[in-house]
C-alpha cells in the first residue's frame, strides 16, 4: 500500500459567497399519514432518490421489527441516476444520514445539487433547510457534532463543509476541496467516489474513490471545521474501496468491491492506513457495510446477499455466515439497540427486515415496497 499527498487539483474552491448562509426553507408535510405517532419502538427512514422528486418515506418499527408506512416527506430536490447504474443509482453509502444527537436527518438531492436538512420528531419530519451542495451530484453526507460534510460525485469529485447553527446550515470558509479524480472515467457509477465519513473523534475526514484511483483519501479537520490543503492518499490498488464503517476501537472497516472483500485498517494521526485483516466474501459486488456492535454486515448487490463478520480487538475478522435478500442488495441500517437490520433491495425498491441474533446470524422478518424507489439508496433508523 502506497501513501502520498495528492497536491494537484486539490486547491480550495471559494464557495462561501456563492453558497451564502441558508436557513429554514419551508415545511414538508406528509403526503400519507394518519396524523398519529406510532414510533414507540423506533422509525426507519428510506430515501427514494426519485429523479422526478426525491422523497423520504418514514416507517414505524413495531416491537417485532416489522415496518408500517407512516408518511412521505418531499426533500425539495430531485434524485439522480449515474450512468451505468442498475440497482444503485447513487453508487454510494450514506446518502441519508441521521444525526440522533440533534434530531436532524440529512438527505442528498443528486439531481439538483442540494442537501436537505429535516427536523425529526418521532416518525414525522419538518424540512428546515435546502442548501447548495458545493459541487455536482451529491451522494453522501457525514456528521460530527455541529459539522456536516457532503461528498459530490461528478466533475472529478469534491467535498463541502457546513456548520449547523440556529440559522440553519452555514458553509464553512475554506472547507471545499476538489478530489482531482478523472471525470471522464467510465463506467461512471464505478468511477465516482463512494462515501465521505468522519473518523470517530472527528479529527479526520475520509473519502473512498472506488475505481477512480482505488484510494482512501484522508483530510485533517482543523478546529475551524475546515480541512487540510491536501489529503493523505492511501493507494489500495485493485480493491475498489467503496463503503466504510468503524469498529469500537476506532479501526476502519472497508467494503472492497474490486476484490469482493471486507478489510480492516488502523489509521494514524497522519492519515496513513495500516492493513490489519482481509476476508473475501465469496459473493459479487460487495459494496456496502453496516455495523452492529462488534459485528459488520456487507451488502453484495450482485449476489443478493449479506455477509456477516465479527471484528475482534485486534481488527481480525471471523465469518458469521451469508444471508439471502431480495434482488440488488444495497445500503443498510442497524437500529440503535443493535437488534434489527434493514437493507434496501434496489432492483425492486424494497426494504428487507432482519432480526440480529446474539450469535450474529440474521432471521428474515419480511419486506416492504417503498413507492418510486427502484434503484434508490439511502436508509437510516432511530
Amino acid at each position: 500500500m502506497h501513501t502520498s499527498a495528492r497536491r494537484t487539483g486539490i486547491a480550495a474552491l471559494s464557495l462561501t459567497a456563492a453558497l451564502g448562509s441558508v436557513g429554514a426553507s419551508g415545511i414538508a408535510s406528509p403526503a400519507s399519514a394518519d396524523g398519529h405517532d406510532h414510533h414507540d419502538q423506533g422509525v426507519v427512514f428510506v430515501q427514494t432518490d426519485d429523479p422526478a422528486g426525491n422523497t423520504v418515506v418514514a416507517y414505524d418499527r413495531a416491537a417485532d421489527g416489522t415496518l408500517t408506512e407512516a408518511g412521505h416527506y418531499p426533500t425539495g430536490g430531485l434524485g439522480g441516476v449515474l450512468q451505468g447504474s442498475v440497482v444503485d443509482h447513487l453508487a454510494s453509502q450514506g446518502s441519508l444520514t441521521l444525526d440522533r444527537d440533534h434530531h436532524t436527518l440529512y438527505a442528498v438531492n443528486a439531481g439538483s445539487d442540494t442537501l436537505t436538512a429535516f427536523r425529526v420528531a418521532g416518525d414525522r419530519l419538518r424540512r428546515r433547510a435546502v442548501v447548495p451542495s458545493g459541487g455536482t451530484f451529491p451522494v453522501s453526507v457525514t456528521v460530527h457534532r455541529n459539522l456536516v460534510y457532503v461528498l459530490n460525485a461528478r466533475a472529478g469529485g469534491s467535498v463541502q463543509g457546513f456548520r449547523r447553527t440556529g440559522r440553519g446550515l452555514v458553509p464553512i470558509t475554506g472547507s471545499n476541496r476538489a478530489l482531482g479524480l478523472d471525470p471522464t472515467a467510465t463506467p461512471e457509477f464505478v468511477n465516482t467516489p463512494g462515501q465521505v465519513s468522519f473518523s470517530p473523534d472527528g479529527s479526520q475526514l475520509l473519502v473512498s474513490t472506488k475505481a477512480n484511483g482505488n484510494d482512501v483519501d484522508v483530510f485533517g479537520v482543523r478546529r475551524s471545521g475546515s480541512l487540510s490543503a491536501a489529503p493523505t492518499v492511501n493507494d489500495l490498488a485493485g480493491t475498489v474501496p467503496f463503503a466504510m464503517s468503524w469498529d469500537r476501537g476506532g479501526r476502519l472497516v472497508l467494503a472492497e468491491a474490486g476484490t469482493n472483500a471486507v478489510a480492516t485498517f488502523g489509521v494514524d494521526d497522519g492519515g496513513h492506513l495500516r492493513a490489519l485483516a482481509t476476508a473475501a466474501t465469496g459473493q459479487a459486488a460487495t459494496c456496502w457495510i453496516v455495523r452492529s456492535g462488534d459485528r459488520f454486515y456487507a451488502s453484495n448487490a450482485g449476489s443478493a446477499t449479506l455477509s456477516g463478520y465479527r471484528v475482534d480487538a485486534f481488527g481480525r475478522l471471523s465469518a458469521l455466515g451469508t444471508t439471502a435478500t431480495d434482488p440488488g442488495t444495497v445500503d443498510a441500517t442497524v437500529t440503535p439497540d443493535g437488534k434489527y437490520l434493514y437493507v434496501q433491495a434496489g432492483a425492486t425498491g424494497q426494504v428487507d427486515a432482519y432480526r440480529i441474533h446474539r450469535d450474529g446470524t440474521l432471521a428474515f422478518l419480511g419486506s416492504v415496497t417503498v413507492p418510486n424507489a427502484v434503484g434508490g439508496e439511502g436508509i437510516a433508523s432511530r
